[in-house]
């Protein structure tokens, strides 16, 4: 019988790496996949504050009501909410550019979430720029350029890395930085804009209910009802802006100056990396914008490390009086 060969498969061809030489296992090497750019993996922790401040301002209005003898029912007016709502938003369509008042839509999340990053976080990442920087020159990190996730960040040590005179590197992120500014403000604008016009939107709608009652004068009793329900648009005007619209125009312009402080503290740090000031020296300059996190965790110690450092002070304290005591009876 003739001896079966077995056809043996051809050898899997190395793949290569993203620095372009294949791995021994034919797969691209992990270091060689550069971090995504500007996306990160969560949406933000949720605010508290938010939450908790519209629960507080819904729960008073409407505890206030019910304690006054009134029902919840006698404020549920669609008509009074599509007069205020539509009204104010139409009003805003024709104030606000079409784009700008998309880009506000898209910044609402953020009245609701924190994606603030951590100011500690940053320094520690810029100290060990500066510590590669100083240890192996500031060249060093183009390599580390392409994994940075800040968009503001890496184009500022990109920057310093490729030579760039320090004023016209302060100048360019400086202007970034106001354009940034100016378009938060205007952002926030869109949202002040909509809490000015929601109250006369309301009166509005309380004159038009007005108008309906006066047609009917002849039944006195419904008069009064009448007039009520008209009143109902203008609470509605007075909560959207002054419970939704102005607090939210409010908290995004917090979030903005928590960002440009942020940016500021790591142009900051860019700068003295390009200057090669020793990472010890840029710790001490950058810790002045962390100064409000370094007293909150301060405040968060617990008071038990108070009083353990405290007890052996007071042994050590009291412990020539008890030798003296000894010291007498011996001499007795």
């Amino acid at each position: 019988m003739a001896e079966s060969s077995v056809a043996t498969p051809p050898a899997a061809k190395a793949k290569p790496d993203a620095a372009g030489k294949p791995d021994a296992k034919g797969k691209p090497d992990a270091k060689g996949k550069p971090e995504a750019k500007g996306k990160s993996a969560s949406r933000g922790k949720l605010d508290f504050a938010t939450i908790g401040g519209l629960v507080v301002a819904a729960g008073g209005i409407l505890g206030g009501m019910m304690l006054e003898g009134g029902k919840f029912t006698e404020i549920l007016q669609f008509t009074a909410g599509m007069i205020v709502i539509g009204g104010t938003f139409g009003a805003v369509m024709i104030t606000t550019p079409l784009s700008l008042l998309f880009s506000a839509v898209k910044k609402l999340p953020l009245v609701f979430f924190d994606s603030a990053v951590s100011s500690t976080a940053v320094v520690e990442e810029i100290l060990g720029y500066a510590t590669r920087a100083r240890k192996n020159g500031i060249v060093s990190l183009e390599a580390d350029i392409d994994k940075i996730s800040d968009p503001f960040l890496r184009k500022a040590l990109s920057l310093a890395v490729d030579g760039t005179d320090l004023q016209d590197l302060r100048r360019m992120m400086d202007l970034e930085l106001h354009l940034e500014e100016q378009r938060g403000e205007a952002e926030a604008k869109v949202f002040e804009c909509a809490g000015g016009y929601s109250p006369t939107l309301g009166i509005i709608g309380a004159v038009l209910g007005l108008i309906q009652v006066m047609k009917h004068l002849e039944n006195i009793d419904e008069v009064g009802k009448g007039i009520a329900v008209a009143f109902v648009a203008t609470v509605y005007g007075l909560i959207v802006a002054n419970i939704v619209m102005l607090p939210a125009a409010s908290k995004l312009k917090a979030r903005l100056q928590d960002s440009i402080r942020t940016k500021e503290m790591m142009l900051e740090g860019v700068c003295s990396i390009a200057e090669g000031l020793n990472p010890k020296l840029i710790r001490s300059k950058l810790e002045a914008y962390l100064r409000e996190e370094l007293d909150a965790e301060a405040k968060k110690k617990p008071k038990t490390e108070k009083s353990k450092d405290a007890a052996p002070a007071k042994g050590a304290a009291g412990a020539p009086a008890g030798g003296a005591k000894v010291a007498a009876t011996a001499t007795r």
